[in-house]
């Protein structure tokens, strides 16, 4: 009997543990909660719960089962082979999306094939640095420079390039429109970093793949997609998040929602941020101080002392974020992907035009951006797998966006508001393809048409009166930008080693404005302008990896930038006395560069990563003095004011290298650091000058702790001096942002932050994040921001998860 008892408890327990499986994180041995899990047919399916397990007993014991995880490699096995170890282990692919890249030619790479850096973060990355906006996430590579002329601003600056010379996309749709200028853009902001699943930073050109702007690089933002339980069974997953920093008193909410279906998946965002106004740190310049500002009162304008010169009067503003993605699978290769997303935000000061002074007083009443708006629709159609001769990958992207701008500035003591306010509808058509060609070779090529329609228009309130007047627009109203393009890149890989990568692209660019309207206030020497270009730009490069320590990277590349709208029509105060007007006759800019790294691999344990950089800019568009009717002068706003147009009038030089290092100290301890050394000059009237976007030297150091819950980064960043024979000629011109040196010149100091950041995962459902910055309050500014940093900030973060 005692044998028979025996038997019997091995055969149940065999068949037990043939019925059901535990699903684990192979790293950390973690259950994973929706699984879905599935035969070749999907006739039969199941999911985990949030133990990580599921049933098998409807399968068979040697049929095909499938496990499928959106954040975990697809595992194919049998229910034989599980047998009596009732555990299945999935690797991750949340560390393979830094060594996954899509930008590089919109579809997955291995990031060691490309011959150009790319830095990657992904979710865990993005959730643990928990930035308050999509600039500031993007600063935490070390590698992007990030310049703020008010607190809802965050223009980026990479390898000595920035604004409309740089190229931002969201799901692969290209952000960039007709009026992006050369001043600084805040446009990145827009982006909420809680819908972001994970980014690509490409430091260099790319403009093969992606055309005009992609000069000196292209920021690539994923966001969230729909999960899918591929089961009959419904996918829950959902996110709740509220965050408090002390040094703007600002209060975020974020939710989001992801409902799964077997062949259907919708996740819903929504984001809300309140910025209180914004308080430096005690230590530093004097010159940043804000020791009054403008009050309006029922009698008129007054100055008023600030009893705390650290807070920024009038920084603070607010912004929502909405975001809807449906995601429709027929298929198992064959996706339709639509996404929704919509941002506001209250006004945004212009923080640095409201410390300029004229004749000893505060020079504006109030200079604020009016609310921002972008929207965009994107629907994407991808299928994976092919029999046709003409490719094996391919995807169509169509999409809408709608970008809404105002400006509304009014002197001290003035009862005339000026209001300008902007739109662009934008239309984009993509057509991607990938073809392998042999074992060895990959071809892509693709299809590209984008349109930019622009409306602007002037008015001077008065607001004594409360009556409007028309006056100059910003932009010639109507005005169309449009491109056309084809490109091809090929891949040929031999062996493991060595990877050769080569593209070419062609673009036709056309742009038309009529200034009938803005001639009533100009007078311009002409009432339409038809600005036609083409340029083709080329890439090629290597990588070579001889042996597991050592990889090579080599590359040469062109890329160009089109004139836009905001280069040919634009009127607008540049800098306090002059007035940008419209130049018909414009050219594209040429960037040609080359870059060389080397990635240095010592068991893991240390990892050094060297790039050195080169570009000439040919026939750059810069502003410089101009002459509008024979006039070097005229009225503008009230003010007689300087000329000034946008002019292929110079000629720039840019260098640089950049050195990384990882070192793993222990199991849980590690040291990571970078830092950028860079340089340039550009042609003023046959004399070379200092660049406006080359940033002075930077980097950070990171020393990081984790085990079980428990994560620990403490680490520094630092910026070195600017001196004023450093700053470019435009940025000595807005002396009222910079520190004076001794000899009372402006100047850029030189600055650090010691930080403390901490996440502890409470429950599995629960995590809870807290970080002190700049925690010896450091009074300081990012080179060319209008705004201070912030002095000792305490951010607090909770988030759940269902």
């Amino acid at each position: 009997m005692k044998s028979f008892y025996i038997i019997f408890f091995v055969l149940f327990t065999c068949v037990s543990f043939a019925q059901n499986v535990k699903v684990l994180n192979k790293t950390t041995q973690e259950p994973i909660f929706g699984v879905a899990i599935y035969n070749v047919d999907k006739s039969k399916s199941e999911i985990t719960n949030f133990r990580g397990e599921a049933s098998l007993s409807e399968f068979d014991e040697g049929e095909d089962i499938y496990f499928k995880h959106l954040s975990h490699v697809l595992k194919q096995t049998t229910k034989f082979i599980i047998g009596s170890r009732n555990k299945i282990y999935l690797e991750s692919n949340t560390e393979g999306l830094q060594e996954i890249v899509i930008s590089a030619s919109k579809f997955q790479q291995n990031k060691r094939d490309i011959p150009q850096k790319i830095v990657s973060l992904n979710s865990k990355n993005i959730q643990f640095t928990n930035p308050q906006t999509s600039a500031d996430l993007l600063e935490t590579t070390g590698q992007v420079y990030v310049q703020k002329s008010q607190m809802g601003g965050g223009s980026p600056m990479i390898r000595g390039f920035s604004t409309n010379r740089l190229l931002i996309t969201v799901d692969g749709v290209r952000m960039n429109n007709a009026i992006f200028r050369g001043g600084n853009l805040q446009n990145v902001i827009a982006i909420d970093p809680f819908s972001i699943q994970n980014t690509e930073v490409t430091l260099g050109a790319g403009s093969v793949i992606y055309g005009s702007d992609a000069v000196g690089g292209v920021m690539s933002f994923y966001t969230q997609k729909p999960q899918l339980s591929y089961t009959d069974s419904l996918l829950v997953k959902s996110n709740v998040v509220a965050r408090y920093a002390s040094a703007s008193n600002e209060k975020t909410g974020h939710f989001d929602l992801n409902l799964g279906y077997k062949n259907w998946g919708f996740v819903t965002s929504a984001s809300y941020t309140d910025f209180g106004d914004l308080k430096m740190g005690k230590n530093g310049p004097d010159d940043y101080l804000r020791p009054e500002y403008v009050v309006t009162t029922a009698e008129g304008d007054i100055v008023q002392g600030n009893s705390d010169p650290l807070v920024q009067k009038y920084s603070g503003y607010n912004q929502l974020n909405l975001m809807q993605k449906v995601r429709y699978e027929p298929l198992e290769n064959l996706s339709f992907d639509l996404g929704l997303f919509y941002t506001t935000s209250s006004n945004i000061p212009r923080y640095d035009r409201l410390i300029r002074y004229r004749s000893g007083t505060l020079r504006s009443a109030g200079w604020n951006y009016g609310p921002q708006n972008w929207f965009m629709s994107n629907l994407q159609v991808t299928k994976l797998s092919s029999n046709s001769n003409l490719y094996d990958k391919i995807k169509a992207t169509i999409a809408y966006q709608n970008f809404e701008e105002s400006r509304m500035d009014r002197d001290f003591q003035s009862s005339i508001r000026s209001i300008r306010e902007e739109a662009v509808d934008a239309y984009s058509f993509n057509l991607d393809l990938e073809k392998t060609l042999d074992s060895k070779t990959q071809f892509f090529y693709g299809f590209e048409y984008v349109y930019n329609k622009v409306t602007s228009s002037g008015e001077d309130e008065n607001i004594d009166s409360n009556t409007l007047e028309l006056t100059v627009s910003r932009y010639p109203n109507g005005a169309t930008w449009q491109s056309t393009a084809v490109y091809s890149s090929i891949k040929y890989k031999p062996n493991t080693k060595f990877v050769f990568q080569s593209g070419l692209r062609f673009n036709h660019v056309v742009s038309k404005a009529d200034f009938t309207e803005n001639n009533v206030y100009l007078n311009l020497p002409f009432t339409v302008s038809n600005n036609e270009a083409g340029a083709l730009t080329g890439t090629a490069g290597v990588s070579w990896t001889p042996n597991k320590m050592m990889q090579w990277k080599l590359n040469a590349s062109s890329a160009f930038r089109a004139p836009n709208i905001d280069d040919i029509g634009k009127v607008f105060d540049s800098e306090p006395g002059s007035v940008v007007v419209p130049n018909d006759n414009l050219k594209p800019e040429y960037a040609y560069g080359g870059e060389v790294g080397l990635k240095l691999n010592f068991n893991e344990s240390l990892i050094l990563d060297l790039n050195t950089y080169y570009t000439y800019l040919d026939n750059a568009l810069v502003r410089r003095d101009y002459s509008l009717n024979g006039e070097t002068e005229i009225m503008y706003d009230g003010e007689l004011s300087n000329v000034q147009a946008i002019q292929n009038a110079s000629k720039a030089w840019i260098y640089g290298f950049e050195v990384g290092l990882k070192y793993k100290l222990s199991k849980q301890l590690e040291l990571t650091s970078q830092y950028n050394i860079i340089g340039g000059t550009e042609e003023d009237e046959g004399i070379e000058v200092p660049i406006r976007h080359v940033a002075p030297y930077f980097g950070n150091t990171h020393i990081t702790w984790a085990k079980n819950k428990l994560k620990v980064d403490a680490f520094a960043n630092y910026n070195n001096e600017l001196s004023f024979n450093q700053l470019a000629p435009s940025e000595i011109e807005k002396d009222y942002i910079y520190a004076l040196d001794a000899d009372g010149n402006p100047y850029s100091p030189a600055w650090y932050t010691l930080n403390l950041r901490t996440q502890y995962q409470w429950r599995k459902s629960t995590s809870i994040s807290a970080s002190i910055e700049n925690i010896t309050n450091q009074r300081y500014k990012t080179y060319s921001s209008g705004i201070a940093a912030a002095g000792i900030n305490v951010i607090l973060a909770l988030k759940y998860s269902l």
